[in-house]
């Protein structure tokens, strides 16, 4: 990933402070808004910290949503600079800040997928090797990584959404209807049909991929 990516914003500065303190209880529920807070009172240890926090899940999600790595640090760049522009203004009680940064993110890559078309070359992150991990292993992993890579590309763009958000990004499914503005029964219908599309493309590589050596 670019170094730039880790880079925290200048201090926020804005006549209208929307944000109040928050409390405890509020600060275990949303614990990003409460370093959002000490950002816009010129915090820049919380702008550091938020920045370290956020920037491997959306960029994360990006990835596994354009499959393309300087696509993702693209638009998890415009993301952040997004929330630290709309951070004097940010209204509690209306969203999470997580929940808010995935909606930006989600549609970023909307954007990015609608101008290129379907079409995305699969690029790796390069990713410290786990040093008991074998060869044979690691190329194992790999393969599995870039087989569901090129399997979620398969899928439609709000099946692809849906999925990610769901199964990899972990989300409760009321904070992807939020994400993605639909009712909660169609994340449920689009996470299901994009596991059967998902099951079916794996299945078939199931023995190449070495599942079944798992078992053994």
């Amino acid at each position: 990933m670019r170094a730039r990516l880790n880079g925290a914003p200048a201090k926020a500065t804005s006549g209208l402070m929307n944000m109040q303190d928050t409390s405890d209880a509020d600060t275990a529920d949303d614990p990003e808004r409460a370093l959002l807070h000490r950002y816009v009172q010129g915090d820049a240890a919380a702008a550091r910290l938020l920045t370290v926090q956020l920037t491997p899940r959306i960029f994360g999600h990006a990835f596994r949503i354009l499959g393309n790595a300087a696509e993702a640090e693209d638009v998890t760049q415009d993301a952040l600079m997004r929330l630290w522009k709309i951070a004097p203004d940010w209204r509690d009680g209306e969203a999470k800040v997580t929940t808010w940064l995935y909606r930006v993110t989600a549609n970023l890559c909307t954007d990015r997928l609608r101008k290129r078309g379907r079409g995305v070359p699969l690029e790796d992150i390069a990713e410290p090797a786990d040093p008991a991990e074998s060869a044979e292993a690691r190329l194992q992993r790999t393969a599995r990584e870039d087989a569901l890579q090129a399997a979620l590309d398969t899928l439609p763009e709000r099946q692809r959404q849906a999925v990610v958000l769901r199964h990899i990004d972990g989300l409760a499914n009321p904070e992807i209807a939020t994400i993605l503005d639909v009712g909660v029964e169609a994340v449920e219908s689009l996470t299901a049909r994009g596991k059967r599309a998902l099951a079916k493309l794996l299945g078939a590589r199931r023995d190449a991929l070495g599942y079944d050596d798992d078992k053994t």
